[in-house]
């Protein structure tokens, strides 16, 4: 996986394969290595998300603790 890639390019990069593939543009040989890009992709964004989730809530916690 690309080190600097961000969540944004990775969700505009999902929706583009699941628009290749719900339009049958990508090939039947191609099919497979989609596939396992767009798992790593949402496997990627997943953790992106968790990560921000938790980040988020110990700034909450703080602020909710410093009044």
């Amino acid at each position: 996986m690309d080190p600097h890639l961000t969540y944004e390019t990775a969700f505009d990069e999902l929706q583009e394969l699941a628009s290749s593939i719900e339009n049958e543009a990508v090939g039947i040989d191609q099919l497979a290595e989609k596939l396992k890009r767009a798992a790593e992709l949402v496997t990627f964004c997943q953790a992106r998300l968790r990560l921000t989730e938790s980040e988020v809530n110990k700034i909450i916690g703080r602020l909710e603790t410093d009044q």
